[in-house]
């Protein structure tokens, strides 16, 4: 096959290719631009989760009237004069291609006028075949407006991803930038409705409140250190405020976001011992190195950076971030639960609040629970395998606040209590759900929660799924919800962290029961809301879950297929010791 040179629109397209990945991608080159031009205010309009229009406005110095031709040619900047220019990169944007790509997949309209011109300038580019400009009146700044996003490449449609995924990756990028330029005004409209609005007043706490609410706005820690021309700032959570993923973990270098492994690894190593396996933290923290220490041109999206000395920046950043922790974490108290071998036990420590709530009425009462026929009548009929139940367990105790240990007619098991409760409370809600009944527990007080934009925009379209789980929520005000009851199984939890849980947890792809969204959402609140690892059970309750997990269908395994329970044969036992064969 020959060799040739591509047509030019060829070119275009596979350069857009590199560039806009979705319109979350459209979304923030236009908006690196309005934040290179200085801009104070920016408002962002989508329609049809960026597939059928994307605008964003702002009020910068805008495009001469003789350059604005330029803005949407192939390699055309203001940002670079020389091959030099790439090792001090001071800018968000600095390559030229960003309008030009954005232009070669759409029907892209610009508008812009400087503050010294009479008349704004506009001119439409169609799929990459720009027309010519005309006079018309605009307020100083741009205006951007992109329409049939991917009309020309049908098959990057198709490999879009639904609208709740497309608007949340758009809510995310908007939360992130508004904490990191809290001096600049955002707006974002979403099909008409308000998702995102900030002040403009530089108060980053005051974001945070927007975004995650007041209280968790409170409760973020504040980093400021200096050293040798790294400075680093922003806000961490404390030890006991975390997530499930590494979602909610931005960095900023240079006001620009990245996503760089190793920085949030010296984060997580900051949080040694201080959290629990699985949990992350949540950090907005903001880099800033000399511009010719950092290379940010090793990505198409420029979502990557290189340091050159990545090592010192790695440990400024840990010993930075251990210390802001240090200094805010409470010391844990020592000899809270004690045990002393060959001593008397010592007196039962008093419960608190927190213990009460992911206990309090998940097991039946404990005396009846503990006696042999009330387990047996608990336990409903199975055709299930005997393999796959469990026989009648005598408990031992707890070791590690953590694991029951009990015995069996064929050996020993160790009980993870996190995973078994789990367990019984999904089979309880799901029981109920079967039923079509699932008793709902009114609260005298609503809880207003609020979340962040591309949560909230998840939860409400979730809301008649909640109604049948016997959850009431309402919208109320901007990405908060009212939850005014809650199922009775779940009666004495905090209504804040149930609701969290139906939408933190959430993958879009989650493998342990995709086929049913009621089970789905079912599990992940019973995580959230089931007795924790390192959490100390009186024998009475440890009975109580005990013979609840016996009553179980399907004990062996929580709702996400991770095991209950070890067992340990007597069998295994012996060859261990040394006995089999001895005598």
């Amino acid at each position: 096959m020959p060799i040739h040179i591509l047509p030019p629109e060829i070119a275009s397209q596979i350069a857009a290719g590199e560039v806009v990945e979705r319109p979350a991608s459209v979304v923030k080159e236009l908006l690196e631009n309005a934040l290179d031009a200085h801009a104070r205010s920016v408002s962002i309009l989508v329609e049809a989760a960026g597939r059928k229009r994307i605008e964003v406005r702002d009020d910068g110095e805008g495009i001469p009237a003789d350059e604005v031709p330029l803005a949407v040619a192939r390699h055309a900047t203001s940002k670079l004069r020389s091959a030099d220019d790439l090792f001090r990169i001071a800018t968000l944007g600095f390559r030229g291609e960003a309008l030009a790509s954005i232009a070669s997949v759409s029907r892209l309209t610009l508008i812009s006028r400087t503050a010294a011109a009479q008349t704004g300038v506009r001119i439409r580019v169609d799929g990459g075949h720009a027309g010519e400009p005309e006079p018309v009146a605009a307020p100083p700044g741009t205006t951007v407006r992109v329409e049939d996003l991917f009309f020309n490449v049908p098959a990057r449609l198709k490999f879009l991803k639904s609208a709740v995924t497309e608007r949340r990756a758009i809510n995310t990028l908007l939360a992130r930038y508004a904490l990191a330029y809290p001096q600049v005004r955002f707006k974002l409209l979403l099909d008409g409705r308000s998702s995102l609005q900030t002040s403009g007043d530089g108060d980053r706490r005051a974001i945070l409140g927007v975004l995650y609410g007041a209280d968790v706005a409170r409760q973020m820690l504040e980093v400021q250190a200096e050293e040798s021309g790294l400075r680093l700032t922003g806000f961490i959570s404390p030890p006991a405020l975390t997530r499930s993923n590494r979602r909610e973990m931005t960095f900023f270098v240079n006001g620009r976001w990245v996503q760089d492994m190793p920085l949030n690894k010296a984060v997580l190593q900051a949080y040694h011992t201080l959290l629990m396996v699985g949990r992350y933290p949540l950090t907005t923290l903001f880099l800033d190195v000399p511009p010719d220490s950092v290379d940010v041109n090793v990505h198409p999206t420029k979502a990557e950076v290189r340091f050159r000395e990545h090592d010192r920046v790695f440990s400024f950043v840990q010993r930075a971030v251990r210390r802001a922790v240090l200094a805010y974490a409470p010391v844990p108290q020592s000899g809270a639960v004690q045990h002393f071998w060959g001593g008397s036990a010592p007196r039962q420590p008093e419960r608190d609040a927190l213990t009460d709530w992911q206990v309090g009425h998940a097991f039946p009462a404990a005396e009846e629970a503990s006696r042999p026929e009330a387990a047996a009548a608990a336990r409903p009929p199975s055709s299930q395998p005997a393999l796959s139940r469990m026989p009648i367990l005598r408990l031992v105790g707890q070791i590690g606040n953590t694991y029951l240990v009990a015995e069996g007619p064929d050996g020993l098991y160790l009980i993870d209590q996190h995973a078994a409760h789990e367990r019984v409370l999904f089979e309880k809600l799901m029981s109920q759900l079967a039923e079509a009944h699932i008793p709902a527990q009114a609260l005298l007080s609503p809880v207003a929660v609020t979340l962040p934009p591309h949560q909230a925009d998840l939860l409400q379209e979730q809301l008649p799924l909640l109604g049948k789980l016997g959850f009431e929520v309402a919208p109320f005000g901007p990405n908060t919800f009212q939850v005014r009851a809650m199922p009775a199984l779940f009666g004495g939890r905090d209504p804040a962290a149930a609701l969290r849980a139906l939408v933190e947890d959430f993958e879009e792809d989650e493998a342990p029961l995709a086929q049913a969204l009621e089970a789905r959402v079912a599990a992940r609140v019973c995580k959230r809301l089931a007795i924790k690892g390192g959490q100390p059970l009186p024998p009475a309750e440890q009975e109580a879950l005990l013979r609840s997990l016996e009553a179980c269908e399907s004990p062996r395994t929580c709702p996400h297929g991770r095991p209950t329970m070890i067992h340990l044969s007597v069998d295994m036992l012996e060859r261990q010791f040394g006995r089999r064969g001895a005598r």
